[in-house]
């Protein structure tokens, strides 16, 4: 099986740093954009090799997580890649918005990088379950 690819995306480089330092020790790929108009060009790009999920921030310049997140559920391309918020949006507004646009999990700033890896690992783990449970249907 092929390694996971995870995008982090977030203005902040010490925050990637930290989020990249943990996934790969797990063994994950990781990839990082800075912004919103970055991630998507990333997702987009045929050829790059698929990403599996994205750690996301909402406050980054030119294009906001969140807006990032509705271009991402308006795709059939990339509308089943799942996303952790990943952001210091802390409100129950901000929050709900997250949950309400289809995010996997919303994590908050300071986070526990033990609490994303687990986040990842269900997420990933959930995904995998789902394509062998289709690919093992048989109609009569």
């Amino acid at each position: 099986m092929a390694q996971e690819r995870i995008l982090i995306v977030d203005d902040e480089k010490h925050i990637i740093r930290l989020v990249q330092v943990n996934l790969a020790r797990e063994g994950y790929v990781c990839e990082m954009a800075y912004d919103g108009v970055e991630c998507l060009e990333r997702l987009r790009d045929p050829k790059k090799e698929k990403i599996d999920l994205v750690v996301l921030d909402v406050m980054m310049p030119r294009k906001d997580g969140f807006a990032v997140l509705k271009e991402m559920m308006a795709d059939k391309e990339l509308e089943n890649i799942p996303v952790i918020l990943l952001t210091a949006k802390a409100s129950d507004q901000d929050v709900f918005k997250g949950w309400a646009n289809g995010v996997s999990a919303y994590l908050t700033k300071p986070f526990n990088p033990r609490e994303l890896l687990v986040f990842v690992k269900r997420i990933l783990q959930a995904q995998d379950f789902e394509e062998v449970e289709t690919e093992t249907v048989y109609e009569v």
